[in-house]
């Protein structure tokens, strides 16, 4: 048995195992919140100040911030590989640097990724 066909077996029967324990979790939780609402008060709220939305304070790592302050600086946006060389990375190594803090950012919505034309980006604060 080759160990790429093993590795994907044993791969498919791992991901089976969570999904028992999700869904008897998933009942015991339902059943606990079925019980708080049965048994909730009504109370008077006094708004003595207007509750005002605020953006979500994210935590990220020192990478990230650092690659979010070089966009940030670069307001007519910036490819990968500039993030990195102006991070202090190596020429060959600088895309790849800045890659993976670019995603969380993405995701975070903090920066905003511009497909140009071909394979080319360009990453803007927002």
């Amino acid at each position: 048995m080759r160990i790429s066909h093993k590795r994907n077996i044993q791969r498919k029967l791992h991901k089976q195992k969570p999904l028992l324990t999700n869904t008897t979790s998933a009942v015991n939780n339902i059943l606990k919140i079925e019980t708080v609402i049965e048994t909730a008060e009504i109370v008077d709220v006094v708004a003595s100040k207007p509750i005002v939305a605020s953006k979500s304070v994210v935590a990220l790592t020192p990478k990230q911030q650092q690659v979010l302050d070089i966009v940030v600086n670069h307001t007519d946006g910036l490819n990968p590989k500039g993030i990195g060389l102006e991070a202090g990375q190596e020429k060959a190594k600088a895309a790849a640097w800045a890659t993976g803090a670019l995603k969380k950012l993405t995701e975070e919505r903090l920066v905003e990724r511009i497909q140009l034309a071909g394979n080319k980006v360009l990453y803007k604060a927002l």
